[in-house]
């Protein structure tokens, strides 16, 4: 099932357009703004965004902006009032993949859902693909020169969000939070096992390397 993110203030919108998303065959969730869109992807490995423009604190094109330096791939669709072409003009200059005016015609939007996730290669299959390393996400597989490297459900999870964001340092608690449960006994010290076991496993792959970022957590380099 793929996930949808929605930034959008108007409580009362991100309501509709999630139930409508969620009724759809979609999982959405939403955020009034774009500081709480940022935990929530922090959380979650997200298919798509859709963002309005006028926001509290930082608006549509600063929040597209910094999506876009974390992810090259992912659909950002503006969904907003303004329907100036300088706006317009300013949203694709810093990324977005659709721009809807307002109001919103909801079977339109589902259709250009699809339309994004099919352009972005993501409803046939979500893969992550760095140099000779493949990862499937919806089989859970990775392949290193075509040869399968056995990973667990958790270290391909780990694996996979570190990939997703190159360069973004997370802190060990950030991915304790994530990938563990909230019961768990074990202290943030396990994710440098896992991390180990990662580097074991993927010791032949030159394509990228998992750094320790010292007194915070990982990161993921490409070379």
């Amino acid at each position: 099932m793929f996930k949808i993110l929605v930034v959008e203030d108007d409580r009362e919108l991100n309501n509709s357009v999630c139930a409508f998303l969620n009724s759809s065959g979609y999982e959405a969730i939403g955020c009034l703004d774009a500081n709480t869109a940022y935990d929530a992807m922090y959380e979650n490995i997200f298919d798509l965004i859709i963002s309005d423009i006028m926001m509290p604190e930082i608006d549509g094109f600063k929040f597209a902006k910094t999506v876009r330096s974390l992810s090259e791939d992912i659909p950002i669709l503006f969904m907003t009032a303004r329907d100036d072409f300088a706006s317009k003009q300013r949203g694709y200059r810093v990324g977005i993949d659709d721009y809807m005016v307002k109001p919103i015609d909801l079977d339109e939007l589902f259709l250009r859902i699809g339309a994004l996730l099919r352009r972005a290669k993501i409803a046939s299959s979500r893969t992550l693909m760095v140099g000779s390393f493949t990862m499937d996400m919806d089989e859970h597989t990775a392949y290193l020169n075509d040869e399968e490297i056995s990973l667990t459900t958790r270290e391909f999870r780990l694996l996979y969000k570190l990939l997703s964001y190159p360069k973004k340092t997370f802190t060990r608690t950030q991915l304790m939070d994530e990938f563990w449960d909230a019961e768990t006994t074990s202290g943030t010290r396990t994710v440098d096992v896992y991390i180990t076991k990662l580097r074991n496993k993927l010791s032949a792959c030159g394509d990228f390397e998992i750094i320790t970022v010292h007194g915070l957590g990982y990161k993921a380099v490409i070379k």
